[in-house]
């Protein structure tokens, strides 16, 4: 008996798994299609760049859309599985066969959470440096266009010794390597108390950030209270590095999973709300079981028997339910990104009530 278990539910990964497939083709073809038409409106009119410059862009930035409509590739593509089944009489042979739905939904439960955290732990990372890379290389091709746009920077660094405030006229990003220009430091120390005091200001022609330091040209350094001392260069102990600084300039998605836990110490080390950052750790540890819970709503959704009718409403319903979720999540997101309701309850939220959902459905159709 064990043995046929296991037959069945390899068969039923592996018609879950091409299912899966298949919705993640349709899905991410769309995806191409409608960023490159997007990407050659906003960039391709504007500049002169070339058609496979788009195509370039719309490659770098594809796999952190795809990722981010992943939750309806493993809806969609649970309920092509299981209506399937249902149609070719499958789903019934396992009833008579004393299979209950608990078991056949299973197997593609559990692949559906393993294939979430592969897409945190593995996927996320080449997304977020692909969508990293897409901001520089849009910015290098909109730098005519927005030649006249104010490009001024403000970077906080800090640690338990005391605060820097950097400010910059510009700022060019040269692959990982940040240059500002025309820039200003606030020095702060903290004194026996902890109360940050005001130092020094040095106002440098140019910054570049180097392995543990900023290297500073043209220098003209004031302490409080003394005139100032000119320099050709000075060298400034930083805390930031080039990843963690590009990550100030970028969004959160440009931030991988593994990136995200220094990013958020450095930034409140900085003085700054990490909330968006930490918002998205608690997002990316919620996929898998958002993926779960897709998955069971998609199956839950397929079950009524086809001889009985209505097969196609229902897993129209459960299509519904899942946009309704993934809409719920992008809500949940932007209040908590707003302050308005704790990070981990905006990025948990939606997966739980997806998954309850997902098992009241099943309860109800299985278990009447």
């Amino acid at each position: 008996m064990s043995h046929a278990f296991s037959v069945l539910n390899i068969y039923l990964l592996r018609r879950t798994a091409r299912a899966v497939g298949g919705a993640l083709a349709v899905i991410s073809a769309v995806i191409l299609l409608i960023q490159f038409e997007e990407l050659s409106r906003s960039v391709g009119v504007r500049t002169e760049a070339g058609v496979s410059d788009v195509l370039w862009l719309t490659l770098l930035r594809a796999p952190s859309l795809i990722l981010l409509l992943s939750p309806f590739v493993f809806l969609f593509g649970g309920i092509a599985a299981f209506v399937g089944l249902n149609r070719s009489s499958e789903l019934t042979a396992m009833r008579a066969a004393g299979v209950s739905a608990w078991r056949f939904i299973a197997p593609a439960a559990a692949f559906a959470f393993v294939a979430g955290l592969m897409a945190v732990t593995l996927l996320n990372p080449l997304a977020a440096g692909l969508s990293a890379r897409f901001e520089v290389e849009r910015a290098r091709l909109m730098q005519t266009y927005l030649s006249d746009a104010p490009k001024e920077v403000w970077l906080r660094q800090g640690d338990d010794r005391g605060l820097v405030v950097i400010h910059a006229k510009s700022r060019d990003l040269e692959g990982d390597a940040i240059r500002l220009r025309a820039v200003s430091l606030f020095v702060y120390q903290k004194d026996a108390e902890g109360r940050l005091q005001f130092r020094r200001r040095i106002e440098a022609a140019e910054a570049v950030l180097r392995a543990g330091y900023w290297n500073l040209r043209d220098v003209r350094e004031a302490a409080a209270g003394q005139s100032a001392v000119r320099s050709d260069t000075l060298s400034l102990r930083s805390t930031l590095t080039s990843r963690g600084a590009i990550d100030r300039f970028s969004s959160p998605e440009a931030v991988t999973f593994w990136g995200l836990p220094a990013a958020i110490r450095q930034t409140e080390l900085a003085g700054f709300s990490a909330r968006s950052f930490r918002l998205k750790l608690h997002q990316l540890m919620a996929t898998p079981v958002l993926f779960a819970a897709m998955t069971i709503l998609a199956a839950a959704s397929s079950l009524r028997l086809a001889r009985q009718g209505g097969l196609a409403l229902a897993a129209g319903g459960g299509a519904a339910v899942g946009f309704l979720v993934f809409f719920f999540n992008q809500m949940t997101g932007a209040l908590a990104a707003a302050d308005i309701i704790p990070p981990i309850l905006g990025a948990w939220a939606p997966p739980l009530v997806a998954l309850l959902s997902g098992l009241a459905l099943l309860c109800y159709t299985e278990d009447g």
